[in-house]
């Protein structure tokens, strides 16, 4: 997937950023052979080396793909000592968070591959809420501030999930069909958002109408009014614009009419 994309778009920048749970050395390998940079989460235990020292001049053999082994991340977070610098990144919400960062270089290394070259940040939580987490770049030259950035990108994609079955009530799909079961959460992520366009521009000043009632009062509009307004835009679009051919209809008061276009969008 990772290649297929970089031939797709040859000159753009593109970052992974995976769970890590798909943090292996051969992937980020084949990360950087696509000139696409990998950001995911890093064991505390990782085996993390130093650059190979540059051998004697004339001595034979196999040059050496790595140096010494550094310090592992589980004894930097355990030490007084630890150099930690101070910084603010996006948080949820839209929030700005202050960490504690420790960021170095080393190659990361597992028996049977070419050990790859990664920066690390090591991130703790001052106010004590967090637990200390590592994260890795395939691009040594990434700043933890970057680094931290893409890392909380994903976050988000995992918030929208569980909120999507929280507030929207999507769930696991009980399709037979793998295939079937593939489309239908993306169709309804799709759906929602396209509503949610329409709306905002049914009401172009953002206001959009928020049905109360007497036991339930919304200090804001919710997807149910989103959607509401647009089923009365269709319905509006579909009976009160195009003229039949034949008279085929019930005459009704104009405002039992009104009533029913309005009611009947909630109760769908």
């Amino acid at each position: 997937m990772v290649k297929q994309t970089r031939r797709w778009l040859p000159g753009r920048l593109l970052v992974v950023v995976v769970d890590g749970g798909f943090a292996a050395v051969a992937l980020a390998w084949a990360c950087v052979n696509s000139h696409v940079t990998m950001v995911s989460r890093l064991r505390l235990d990782a085996a993390l080396y130093h650059p190979p020292v540059p051998p004697p001049p004339g001595q034979r053999g196999r040059k050496p793909a790595k140096g010494s082994r550094q310090r592992s991340l589980k004894v930097w977070a355990a030490r007084a000592d630890t150099p930690w610098q101070e910084t603010t990144v996006d948080w949820y919400r839209g929030e700005r968070k202050r960490l504690w960062v420790f960021s170095r270089t080393a190659l990361w290394y597992t028996p049977g591959l070419a050990p790859v070259a990664i920066r690390f940040v090591l991130v703790r939580d001052p106010e004590g809420k967090l637990s200390d987490a590592a994260f890795f770049c395939t691009d040594v030259h990434a700043t933890p501030e970057q680094i931290l950035h893409w890392v909380v990108m994903r976050w988000s994609v995992e918030v929208t999930f569980e909120e999507a079955r929280a507030q929207l009530g999507v769930e696991t799909q009980r399709q037979w069909a793998d295939k079937a079961i593939a489309r239908t959460t993306p169709v309804l992520l799709g759906l929602f958002s396209l509503v949610t366009v329409l709306a905002l521009r049914l009401c172009p000043e953002g206001r959009i109408p928020v049905e109360d009632s007497a036991w339930y009062r919304k200090p804001e509009a919710t997807f149910a009014d989103c959607l509401a307004v647009v089923r009365q835009r269709i319905w509006w679009a579909r009976y009160l614009v195009n003229s039949a051919p034949h008279a085929d209809f019930v005459q009704l008061p104009r405002e039992v009419f009104d009533l029913l276009l309005t009611d009947l969008p909630l109760a769908a």
